[in-house]
């Protein structure tokens, strides 16, 4: 069982399966949709983190980015300082993706990621923009909480992130799923 470097969540296991048993019209609505929660587990996702420096009409910004590690399909991740000790756990699970991304090509995708960001938050504002990233050392697996929906033989998955406290859109689940089909088990905890 590997051993692996995760930031500590936010969400106990207590609070995922309140949100995912949410009562109301938008717990119903889910659960009509994709059937019953019938357990949850803790499921890992490797990142890389990056120490980014963005240049922009003269001015410099340092930032420190996460970029998830295993297609790179995942939303950013931006830090305020390095995590701390205290904020790091060191676990053994079987509940982790391998990360597959090469330093270099997820250089190339922060940075693409990072200045469509730029754009979209106006694109007049950008005079000259510079943008290069850094790799630091190893990686830090992100914590989720993985719902397992359905009837009979059919299983939904809903995912929730441990850290921002939201449910998760498609591309979590479909990284799951890509996992899962691999063949490698899952521990569950019935929920």
């Amino acid at each position: 069982m590997p051993q692996i470097r995760s930031l500590r969540p936010n969400v106990t296991r207590q609070e995922a399966l309140e949100q995912f048993t949410t009562r109301g019209p938008l717990g119903f609505a889910r659960s009509l949709a994709y059937g019953p929660l019938r357990s949850i587990a803790d499921f890992y996702i490797p990142f890389r983190v990056f120490e980014v420096e963005i240049t922009n009409s003269g001015k410099t910004d340092h930032r420190l980015v996460a970029i998830e590690a295993v297609l790179g399909m995942l939303d950013l991740y931006q830090f305020e300082h390095l995590p701390q000790d205290r904020e790091i756990m060191e676990i053994n699970t079987r509940n982790c993706l391998e990360p597959r991304l090469e330093d270099e090509p997820a250089q190339k995708l922060l940075i693409e990621k990072l200045r469509r960001v730029l754009f979209s938050k106006g694109f007049f504002k950008l005079r000259n923009l510079e943008i290069s990233a850094k790799p630091l050392a190893g990686y830090l697996h992100v914590p989720y909480w993985i719902g397992f929906r359905g009837r009979g033989e059919r299983a939904r998955i809903t995912a929730l992130d441990a850290m921002r406290r939201t449910l998760e859109g498609a591309k979590v689940p479909q990284l799951l799923e890509q996992w899962l089909a691999s063949g490698i088990p899952v521990s569950e905890d019935a929920g």
